[in-house]
């Protein structure tokens, strides 16, 4: 067991319950991010948000460790039907600030890797939330995000791509990105970012993984 308190353990909600509560979010965008907004735009054969237009299911999308909401909030204006959470306490009462009365979404205090969710999603959006865990909890996480997409579905998003020993953010090299995710997803997209944070800056992927 770590001797380190709560507060100092990336792995626990204390640890970024003190951070939100102290300002120290060098993570948050303050906008939706350049690529995301890309994504949303273009659309996909397999979920399109002129879907609803359409007649058709509008997407379903799990945002993990989704901070202040912003991204959550830019995604439920775009129509898209969003799940957001995050185990901070901290991060909930901000986000629920963000996404204000217009919400429609669904915004829960909750653990990524036990909550159940009520139908299965169509994408996974990444942003931040890897980076964060400690790399003993990758492996849960490939497993995660494969048990809550079905076949075709999706999992994109930012990728801190370093070999950053020390974090969060904790970096992942490409290679051990692929090992992580390959058994289960096939990569789509893979370009490289223009509007990064300085913590990310020069390190940064949009990528798009599809589950097969």
């Amino acid at each position: 067991m770590s001797e380190k308190p709560a507060c100092q353990r990336p792995e626990l909600a204390d640890f970024w319950d003190h951070r939100f509560r102290s300002g120290v979010t060098p993570w948050e965008t303050g906008t939706a991010p350049l690529e995301l907004r890309r994504f949303v735009g273009a659309g996909t054969p397999a979920i399109d948000p002129a879907a609803a237009t359409a007649g058709r299911q509008t997407p379903r999308v799990l945002v993990p460790g989704c901070g202040s909401g912003l991204d959550a909030a830019y995604l439920d204006q775009q129509g898209w039907q969003v799940t957001a959470l995050d185990f901070s306490t901290a991060a909930i009462e901000l986000a629920r600030e963000t996404v204000g009365k217009s919400w429609r979404g669904v915004l829960l205090a909750a653990d990524f890797f036990s909550f159940v969710p009520a139908e299965p999603f169509d994408l996974i959006y990444e942003r931040a939330f890897l980076c964060a865990l400690p790399r003993h909890l990758w492996p849960q996480y490939g497993r995660r995000v494969a048990e809550l997409l079905p076949a075709g579905g999706l999992l994109a998003g930012y990728f801190f791509l370093a070999a950053e020993l020390r974090g969060p953010p904790f970096g992942i090299l490409p290679e051990q990105l692929a090992a992580l995710l390959s058994p289960a997803f096939a990569r789509r997209e893979d370009r490289a970012v223009s509007d990064s944070l300085p913590v990310f800056a020069g390190r940064e992927r949009w990528q798009v993984w599809q589950r097969l």
